[in-house]
């Protein structure tokens, strides 16, 4: 792929005792690539994840966004850069509206005047105007999720990295999560962790398998699914 390598790891590993969850990996994502990490439990996928969005110190290597080596920051100080970050367990406040949370999250990095323009915005982008007055205690969980992910977008950060986005969700709701995170790809480079494949299907580009704490394949999703070893270790007969 041409372009710009935005986000490098360098023999990045991660050791909890005698365990290699993250061993030595090497990684490369480009400018407004959307890239879906997938594997087994267990795999390191998820533990790859919080290096780069600064859960955790790695044990060894490197983790560089834009030139910058960035192992062992805070996530947010990787927030500051840009960089949007939503992990497994939403983190949203049941107390508010749907506005008041995205516009909350625009405000910590804009002015108010700013704010009002990009909220207005995120919720048409992620459409949910008919819900921008309800409470976010009152919504279903893919709803929910759909209101971090504006509280995520109204930041504006060029670099969007998500864990699970669609776990949870109806078939109805996973199918308009997709359709929103390839309109985001458009404006943003993303870095999507996720186990179900059909979803994955709908929003892949690039795919890097994990496996025992390394990369066992990147390629496009066609070609992991034919993939011997990746059927072995991971997608089982549901691959054909």
């Amino acid at each position: 792929m041409n372009g710009e390598i935005v986000v490098e790891t360098r023999n990045l590993s991660m050791h909890f005792g005698g365990v290699h969850a993250v061993d030595q990996v090497d990684f490369a994502l480009y400018e407004k690539e959307l890239r879906c990490l997938i594997g087994p439990n267990g795999a390191g996928k998820s533990t790859f994840f919080k290096c780069l969005t600064g859960q955790l110190v790695p044990s060894d290597g490197n983790v560089v966004i834009r030139d910058m080596q960035v192992a062992g920051f805070e996530p947010h100080q990787i927030a500051s850069l840009g960089v949007g970050i939503k992990t497994q367990i939403p983190n949203v406040f049941d107390g508010l509206s749907v506005y008041e949370s995205i516009w909350l999250s625009a405000r910590r990095w804009h002015t108010s005047k700013r704010s009002n323009v990009l909220t207005n915005e995120t919720i048409e982008r992620l459409r949910l105007g008919d819900i921008r007055a309800d409470m976010v205690g009152n919504l279903a969980h893919g709803q929910r999720q759909w209101v971090e992910l504006g509280m995520v977008v109204a930041a504006e950060p060029w670099l969007v990295l998500l864990d699970e986005p669609a776990a949870g969700m109806t078939h109805e709701e996973v199918e308009t999560t997709a359709e929103l995170i390839k309109e985001l790809n458009k404006t943003a480079t993303m870095i999507v962790v996720e186990h179900d494949m059909q979803f994955i299907r709908k929003i892949s580009q690039k795919v890097t398998v994990f496996h025992e704490g390394r990369i066992l394949i990147e390629d496009d999703m066609d070609a992991i699914s034919r993939n011997e070893r990746v059927r072995e270790v991971y997608l089982g007969h549901k691959a054909a």
